[in-house]
């Protein structure tokens, strides 16, 4: 019901003249709903299958760059902008997809922040000619003119060489006006004093919003141009949210920030880079009273300090991001460690918390009692908050939202740290401990909701001034009364298949402040897939395997491969994988070794392939021919002897269209499924 009110409230707030960058006391958390290269795990219909998990802990999930770039991308070299024929096919997936996503999301109680890429832009064929889109009846195109005077990018493959000078030679003309930010490399960079960019973007962000549905706006590389831009623009457009990439101290971040006010009002709100900073800090050096001292002469926007925290309404918090993580590239800034640490941290601040998607698949069930207990508490981006205690070995602060307090204890030795009696602690891990204040009068379940892979225990905890309260519960869904289950404060509830857990307080003779928890668990089997390339003769055949996260089979140049079968009078080389989990996907490049012959990367893959060598090259890397409906698509046989028609297990869920063609010949686990009403076997 809160959340329902809360919504209400914000449509009321943003139906005036001007957007206000971000909602005050907004108790929302967000997840960055993506990483490096994460193409399988960001796809749109992959996401979407995840929008009732992620509706039960995120109120805001921030997209990838939406729009086709011409190729494998994570889309900061945005092509197009407009909707029409293939334009938003992205790395990520087509056009159909992303809006059923978005409306799902919705449906979900999930608002969508678009990434918006404004500052620069692809043209096509490194010339300085960029699309002709139509969108609406209305015809819309950016010029060489639009290119500012002193850019310096390298797209035209002249690196160091001005646009200008480029344009000269090629006989074209860019603006006559200079940046006004900073110049990225990359890509021509836009002048957004002309007339013609700010009339396309403000076309392309009100598409966003009114087409597509997104309510918010992600802003790339705001140091590029002036924040006078984006004030405007929000203004044009009415975004609910908006969050620039001012990638600075905060000095800087809060010079932007005030540099989007329209009438005197912001227009946007920022990562808060000095609070990754900060914890950055802490981790690397060990040394937890960082969290709560100034650094490099600022505080984080949403610190304790005064004059910063005069901006946490502004503050968008976070700990890591896909420019932070632990990527090939040595420029890269991961926190290295004590991830559970700084997200516990992240989620007891005030501010609007950012979760990291790889934060968020691989902690999740750690990461979901921390939103738990941070709704519970009632923080919000404006909470006060207050450095409760502090050495080197930890650090604990105390956020102070509208149901309650929340007291996190990060560091060494978080465990070792005991508050005063007023305080019930309600949950604990490696080097965190959180605590509610007792006057709250609740429980606290230390399990989300969601699914679950296998068995495991549940503790409730009483969050009470009474120190012989005791908690009740039942595993069927039926309301806890005095006579159900009782238990003292800390016990433990095993839970081994789908359960309706519900806990009620149990003080002065009656029930009150009901928690309740939903766990399902997979049926998912995992199962093996084996890549098979025909003979290419070579010397030497090398699989060089990797999924989102890892790779599979040893860094590059990956595998050696001996391994060979004669399959239909013809020579192959295979390696198997094992699909581990539903939506699993992995990719591949076959290789000669070492500053040899390579293929394109291949995939995403979850089902058995068979490839061979084409003669032909892509970007001076062999392409490759997918054979596998001639090598398998006969051997594909259901016990009916059919394949035609949606194919479902018995949980409902859409398991193939029963199309060869589609599906590669995949042949479907044994067990039993349901085509046009009727069940049938896969032996």
């Amino acid at each position: 019901m809160k959340r329902i009110l809360f919504a209400l409230m914000a449509l009321c707030a943003f139906t005036g003249t001007y957007a206000q960058g971000w909602p005050s006391q907004y108790d929302g958390v967000m997840l960055q709903g993506f990483y490096w290269d994460s193409y399988g795990a960001s796809r749109w219909t992959t996401l979407e299958k995840q929008a009732k998990e992620l509706g039960q802990y995120f109120n805001l999930v921030w997209l990838p760059q939406s729009a086709n770039c011409d190729g494998t991308s994570m889309g900061y070299n945005d092509l197009y902008w407009f909707p029409g024929g293939s334009n938003y096919t992205s790395s990520f997936g087509n056009e159909a997809e992303l809006k059923s996503l978005i409306s799902t999301f919705k449906a979900n109680g999930i608002g969508t922040i678009a990434d918006v890429v404004i500052n620069h832009r692809r043209t096509l064929n490194q010339t300085l000619s960029f699309p002709r889109e139509v969108y609406n009846g209305t015809t819309y195109q950016l010029l060489s003119t639009d290119i500012c005077a002193d850019d310096k990018s390298n797209w035209t493959g002249s690196d160091g060489q001005s646009s200008k000078t480029y344009a000269n030679q090629q006989g074209y003309q860019v603006s006559q006006n200079n940046d006004t930010g900073e110049d990225w490399g990359g890509m021509p960079d836009l002048d957004h004093k002309s007339q013609n960019v700010q009339t396309n973007v403000k076309a392309y962000l009100r598409m966003l919003k009114d087409y597509f549905g997104y309510i918010g706006f992600r802003y790339d590389m705001v140091k590029g141009f002036s924040a006078s831009f984006i004030g405007d623009y929000n203004s044009d457009a009415n975004p609910q949210f908006s969050v620039g990439e001012c990638w600075d101290g905060t000095t800087t971040i809060k010079n932007w920030i005030n540099g989007t006010k329209v009438n005197g009002q912001p227009q946007s709100a920022a990562f808060d880079f000095q609070f990754r900073y900060t914890v950055r800090n802490a981790i690397n050096n060990a040394d937890w009273t960082k969290l709560g001292m100034q650094n490099d002469g600022n505080w984080p926007l949403n610190s304790s300090n005064t004059e910063s925290g005069s901006y946490r309404r502004y503050a968008v918090t976070f700990v890591e991001n896909h420019d932070t993580e632990k990527r090939s590239n040595a420029e890269q800034d991961p926190i290295r460690k004590d991830t559970l640490a700084a997200n516990a941290f992240l989620l007891a601040m005030p501010g609007t918390p950012c979760v990291f998607f790889k934060h968020w698949i691989d902690c999740k069930e750690s990461i979901k009692p921390m939103i738990d207990a941070r709704r519970m508490a009632g923080i919000h981006n404006e909470s006060a908050v207050l450095n409760f205690a502090s050495n080197k070995d930890y650090y604990a602060v105390r956020t102070t939202g509208t149901n309650g307090k929340l007291l996190c204890v990060v560091g060494t030795k978080a465990n070792s740290y005991t508050p005063n009696g007023s305080w019930s602690k309600i949950l604990s891990g490696y080097k965190y401990t959180y605590y509610l204040s007792s006057d709250m009068e609740t429980v606290f379940i230390d399990k989300g909701n969601g699914e679950y892979s296998q068995e495991f225990d549940v503790t409730l905890s009483a969050v009470s001034a009474d120190a012989n309260a005791k908690l009740v519960y039942t595993t069927n869904g039926s309301t806890p009364t005095a006579q159900s289950t009782q238990v003292a404060s800390g016990s433990k509830v095993h839970i081994s298949g789908n359960t309706t857990l519900k806990v009620g307080l149990l003080s002065g003779g009656s029930v009150k402040s009901i928690q309740t928890r939903e766990y399902t668990f997979s049926n998912f089997t995992p199962y093996n897939v084996t890549v098979y390339l025909k003979d290419p003769q070579w010397s030497q055949v090398y699989f060089y395997a990797w999924d989102d996260m890892k790779e599979l089979n040893g860094s590059w140049p990956g595998k050696t491969i001996s391994d060979k079968k004669t399959i239909k009078g013809a020579t192959w080389y295979y390696e198997t994988f094992t699909i581990s989990k539903e939506d699993y996907t992995f990719n591949i490049i076959f290789n000669q070794g070492l500053s040899k012959k390579q293929t394109i990367d291949i995939g995403p893959i979850n089902t058995d392939k068979y490839y061979e060598i084409n003669t032909t090259e892509q970007g001076g890397k062999l392409t490759v021919n997918d054979v596998t409906n001639d090598m398998t698509g006969v051997e594909r046989i259901y016990s009916d002897g059919t394949a035609d028609g949606n194919i479902y297990d018995l949980q409902g869920r859409k398991v193939s269209d029963g199309k060869s063609s589609t599906y590669s010949g995949t042949q479907l686990p044994k067990g039993i499924y349901i085509r046009n009403g009727k069940k049938f076997v896969v032996k």
